[in-house]
Parts: structure tokens; sequence; C-alpha cells
């Protein structure tokens, strides 16, 4: 009834004066400053989740944002094929480029940390801007006491593992995931067991692997047991994606550039062989396999061919290295440690015959190379109450 009462000419005149209201409320500069600032905070939050390779234009705008500011990264995928695919989709430098880089300490453990005592004084009083902790820990176990300290919270989503088959490495590798998904700024990723130690303080590490543009990883060639190894499969299981003269070996426990971190998590290739189960188990050590074979086939330039934890393997042959008793430790077993010299693998470069000197250069350079052990394994736990009297006058004093 009230709509017959308006003139049909008004009626009209409102319907044509509509469009006029629509275009002046988008092109309002109250409307075009919201739908900006939205357009800004996705694109942070977008740069944060899943970062973009750096371009000028890119680090130019990666120097104005605020690291305080940025949101907390998603939940990780729960499943590894989810988890593997988006890590591998972040920046292969750490960013901001203005923000101190940071260290990323990866604990793989089957048991309680029995020195983790030692560590939270090792991380005592360090700015959380220069390191962080993740802790791979087997579901299947029981941690009594928990993971307190700086190691709360810090447990990762783990999965059962356990010694002579591939999961010992699908663990690093899931630690290296979340690792890399967690923070943008951790740039060099440290693999540690229950069983190392510290051999300097943190101040040391730090200078010692933020200046690294290298990971430190032993790579090894033609050693005792290589064709063995690499048969563990089965006779030709590793054809065609790794060759024999391809394998190498080395120490299960390494340091990787943020760079080699994302090419680990994004292979496929390589761990379609390693991730195989073993049909001969005495000689089944994937995770002394499968990431120097990668990184020697991916960027053996990149590496320096050695571990900087410290382990002592001589006239041992069981595939457990020496274990230090609480008796041995002392002042003069960590001066030892830190004096003794890292074995250095010779497969530094491929020149593929395009200039033998390049080859020869690249390794006297090695060979001249004194880098220090960081870490130490394997003390047994009751050494705790010995490591703990001498540790802020010896290990933690450079």
């Amino acid at each position: 009834m009230m709509l017959s009462l308006i003139p049909f000419s008004l009626i009209c005149a409102l319907l044509l004066c509509l469009p006029l209201a629509v275009v002046f409320t988008v092109n309002s500069p109250t409307a075009a400053t919201t739908n900006s600032a939205i357009a800004r905070d996705l694109s942070k939050s977008q740069q944060s989740l899943f970062p973009s390779p750096f371009s000028s234009s890119a680090a130019k705008s990666h120097r104005k944002l605020d690291v305080k500011s940025l949101p907390p990264p998603p939940p990780p995928p729960e499943d590894d094929d989810s988890l593997f695919r988006l890590a591998s989709g972040v920046n292969s430098r750490p960013f901001p480029r203005t923000a101190p880089k940071k260290l990323a300490f990866m604990f793989l453990t089957t048991s309680p940390l029995p020195f983790a005592p030692l560590w939270q004084l090792y991380f005592n009083k360090t700015p959380k801007t220069l390191f962080n902790v993740y802790i791979h820990a087997d579901p299947t176990r029981n941690y009594d006491p928990p993971f307190s300290g700086v190691f709360s919270g810090r447990v990762i989503r783990s999965e059962p593992t356990k010694r002579l088959s591939p999961t010992l490495s699908a663990a690093a590798r899931r630690l290296l995931a979340h690792a890399l998904l967690d923070d943008p700024s951790n740039a060099m990723f440290a693999l540690l067991s229950p069983s190392c130690v510290p051999l300097h303080s943190f101040n040391f590490t730090y200078e010692t692997l933020a200046r690294s543009k290298k990971s430190f990883i032993e790579i090894l060639d033609n050693e005792i047991g290589s064709y063995d190894r690499w048969t563990a499969r089965g006779l030709d299981a590793m054809l065609p994606e790794v060759k024999l003269e391809d394998f190498r070996i080395g120490s299960q426990f390494w340091v990787l550039t943020r760079k080699h971190a994302r090419i680990v998590v994004s292979d496929r290739r390589l761990w379609s062989k390693f991730g195989l189960p073993c049909v001969r188990l005495d000689t089944c050590y994937p995770e002394e396999n499968y990431f120097p074979t990668l990184l020697a086939t991916r960027d053996p330039r990149g590496c320096v061919p050695a571990t900087l934890t410290h382990v002592d393997w001589r006239g041992l042959t069981d595939g457990h290295p020496r274990t230090y008793m609480a008796a041995e430790v002392g002042p003069e077993l960590i001066a030892s440690l830190r004096s003794d010299r890292p074995r250095y693998g010779d497969d530094v470069v491929e020149t593929n015959g395009s200039d033998s000197s390049v080859g020869e250069r690249e390794r006297e350079k090695e060979s001249r190379r004194r880098d220090p052990f960081l870490f130490a394994r394997k003390f047994e736990p009751d050494a705790i109450g010995p490591l703990m009297s001498i540790a802020r006058d010896v290990i933690l004093r450079d």
C-alpha cells in the first residue's frame, strides 16, 4: 500500500542514482585505505607463511618487516608427505635479512635427555632471537623426567624410531621440516643425540656457525664396507637412482645450512631408495649414508666434508662408538676432545674433466682447515655430575 503512494518518477530517479552511490563508495578514500591495509596485512601474512625467493624488491620489503609483528606459523601438517611438501616451499635463505641468524638445535632421542641441565646452562641468558630447540621423541617410549626448561613444549610430531632401519633418517628429515616451517630465521640446523654434550660456550658455537656459508657433514668415499651397505636393501635395489660410485658414508650427526635443509626435505628421488627397509640388517645404516650421498650429489661445493661432533670409533666394530664414563670426565678430557681434528673427506668437488686443477685446489684448501669440534658424544648418563662440576669453568669458558 505504501509503495503505491510513491510517485513512479521518484522510484526511477532513485534507481538511476544507485550506481553512482556504489561507485562513490568503492572509490572513497576511507574504503581505499581499508582495502589497502587489508591487502598489506594479507601480503605480510603470506610472506611469513609461504616465503618467496629473494629479489631486490622483495629484499627491500623484508627489511621493513618487524619480526615481532609476524604472525605465528600455522600448525604443521600431521602427515609426512604434506609436511615435506610444505617445507620444500620455504625460502632457502633466512629472512628478514636484517634479523640475526638463528641456530636450530635438533635433538633426536628415544629417552629423557640426561644432559638437559648442562644444555640448560649452555642456553642460559642467551637471547631467544639466536636459537630454537626441537625434539623428536619416539612416542612409544617413557620420558621420565619429562622435558622441561628450554626443552619444554619443543617436541615435534614424532614417529617410532629404531636402529637398522630408515626411521632415524626419517626422523631427522622430520626435524628439518618442522624447523624450516617454524622460523624463517633458522639459518643453521644441528642434529644432536641425547648422549651429545657441548664442548664450547653458546657464543663460540654461534660465531663459528653463523659466519659459515657451508654445511658441515662428513662425506667419505671408497670406505671399507661401502658395497655391503649399498646392497643392504638387495643387490640392485638402489638402482638406477643411486649408483655404487655415488654412494657415500658419513657421521649421523651434522650441521646443515638452510639451503641444504630444504634440499633434504624436497628430495623424493634418493629417498625412494634410502627409505626402503633393509633385507640385511648388519650393514643397514641409512642415517650414515643418505645425507652425505644426497649432498655429495646435489651440492658438494657447499659442504665442508667433516662433522663437528666428536666421536671415537677407534678399535670398535659393533656399531657403537666409545662411551665416556663418569670417572673419565674432567678438564683433561674436554681439552683433548677440543684439540682433536675432524676427519675431512676427499670428495669435495666434481670437476667433470673441465679443469683438473680445480679439484686439487679445493682438496688442498680443505686439507688446511682446522674446524673446531663443537659437540661430543658418547657420554654415559651418570657423567652429568662430573660434567656439571666443570661446566662453568671449563666447558663453557673459551
